[in-house]
């Protein structure tokens, strides 16, 4: 059943790049996509063993990323449909072929319990994503993969190197050099602290690179900005997700190592750091896929801090992660519909989405509101959770510092958001094919809807799921 779930993309990857036409090559991202969710179901119901060798293995934090990769994945994926009708002036077999090769790499990072086989999964989403990126052709796309391309490598190679140290630690601990999870844990007091501490760091900077960690996060203003709006979606939702997926795994081992006030505060100074320039660039933005960039710098921030803090701020960085990627998802997916039906990312020139766009522009706006902590919706819920905790743990700097953060980046964002979907459209603006209808409206609805009923309601499954991953991170030798 698990391989099944990394070898189903896969196939449909080769079916996609087999089929010679534009309008029937999408059809085949739904069927993956709906596959791979009913076999992200069964998995979730079945829990099934480990390999026998260990390095495949479903645990409750793997469950929780792959079902959020795999809900957001086939959001994107009808959506796709109805987005690449408007673009038949280019070939899509690259895009579907890279989607579908991307959602087998985040499988395979949600289900490695091997270290180096997470960082190869990871650094496969990499050599995935760089194409789709520059799916849009023009100089500034270009630029955006290049800039996704080195910086992320770089970061890539970072953590590489920061596993090498993590074997060597075993080794000068005089026991057999692995990096499997599960022994890892089990004699992370007997590892030598001084390379694990090392280890940390490179893996903290490689994988944070990776997922936007300021002033790792250079890369992503491009490239959000440039990538058309499903892609943004994944990588915002899901790309990030695999990243911290890897800093998760890094943080069991070190919590289990005892002593682990190094790891936790260098947590939290990277998420404050990350919220802090994310508040002051989010700040009158003028193109606002850039603007959602610097709001996904804000809320990877948001995932260091509570994972720095510990304890009951566990819980809420889980549940944020899930609420982030879904609401992610809808941001980007009506942000990109925006952009079609103006031609422009421009704040200077789209002006009066719900007039022009009503659908997309509610869905824009109900969007912002949820992702900047508003109530009733989801992250409200995770981020009270976190902020209650900090002040709940005595760390009333780092509360107060929180709170701030959050209301410069809300009022930086309305901003720019509220004159994108209000008011008039701007007089002689040329006319576009593009017109909201229900594949590129359906599914960030959906997503809109369950992130609001997240909010009102946790069903009882998804809590249990988010305690048990909360006691991993708790692990003790």
């Amino acid at each position: 059943m698990l391989y099944g779930l990394v070898l189903t993309p896969l196939v449909g990857a080769v079916i996609a790049w087999l089929i010679p036409g534009n309008r029937q090559r999408p059809l085949v991202l739904p069927l993956c996509g709906a596959l791979h969710l009913a076999m992200t179901i069964d998995a979730l119901l079945q829990s099934p063993p480990p390999s026998h060798a260990g390095w495949i293995h479903l645990d409750p934090i793997g469950k929780l990323i792959l079902l959020v990769v795999s809900v957001l994945f086939m959001v994107c994926a009808v959506y796709s449909v109805g987005y690449l009708g408007y673009r038949q002036e280019r070939s899509n077999r690259v895009l579907c072929m890279g989607l579908l090769t991307c959602l087998s790499a985040m499988t395979l990072a949600s289900l490695a319990h091997h270290l180096g086989l997470l960082w190869v999964a990871i650094e496969t989403t990499t050599l995935a994503m760089a194409p789709l990126i520059y799916f849009n052709r023009n100089a500034r796309s270009i630029e955006a993969t290049w800039k996704y391309m080195l910086i992320c490598s770089v970061g890539i190679a970072l953590a590489l190197l920061g596993l090498y140290f993590l074997a060597y630690s075993t080794m000068v601990a005089g026991r057999e050099a692995t990096l499997l999870l599960d022994p890892l844990i089990a004699t992370a007091r007997q590892l030598s602290p001084a390379w694990l501490n090392a280890a940390f760091i490179f893996l903290l900077v490689g994988f944070g690179t990776k997922m936007g960690l300021a002033p790792l996060h250079t890369w992503k203003p491009d490239a959000y900005g440039e990538a058309p709006g499903l892609v943004g979606a994944l990588l915002a939702g899901g790309l990030v997700n695999c990243a911290f997926l890897g800093i998760m795994r890094i943080y069991q081992i070190c919590m289990a190592a005892g002593n682990p006030r190094f790891f936790q505060d260098t947590m939290v100074m990277m998420g404050l750091i990350s919220m802090a320039f994310a508040a002051v660039f989010v700040v009158r933005q003028a193109d606002f896929k850039r603007m959602l960039a610097y709001s996904s710098v804000e809320h990877v921030g948001i995932l260091a801090v509570a994972l720095g803090l510990g304890k009951g701020a566990l819980f809420g960085a889980l549940l944020h992660m899930v609420n982030n990627g879904l609401t992610k998802g809808v941001l980007f997916l009506s942000s990109g519909n925006i952009h079609r039906s103006y031609g422009s990312k421009s704040c200077d020139v789209v002006k009066g989405a719900l007039a022009r766009v009503p659908w997309s522009g509610g869905l824009f706006l109900a969007g912002f509101i949820a992702i900047t902590g508003s109530p009733p919706f989801a992250p409200f819920i995770s981020e009270f959770t976190i902020i209650s905790s900090a002040f709940g743990e005595g760390r009333y700097l780092v509360g107060a510092a929180f709170l701030l953060f959050l209301a410069v980046i809300f009022i930086g964002m309305a901003a720019t958001v509220l004159p994108v979907v209000m008011g008039d459209e701007p007089q002689g603006l040329a006319p576009t094919d593009y017109r909201d209808r229900l594949l590129t409206v359906a599914p960030p609805f959906l997503l809109m809807g369950i992130v609001l009923l997240l909010g009102l309601w946790l069903p009882a499954p998804l809590r249990q799921l988010l305690q048990d991953a909360a006691k991993l991170l708790e692990v003790q030798p």
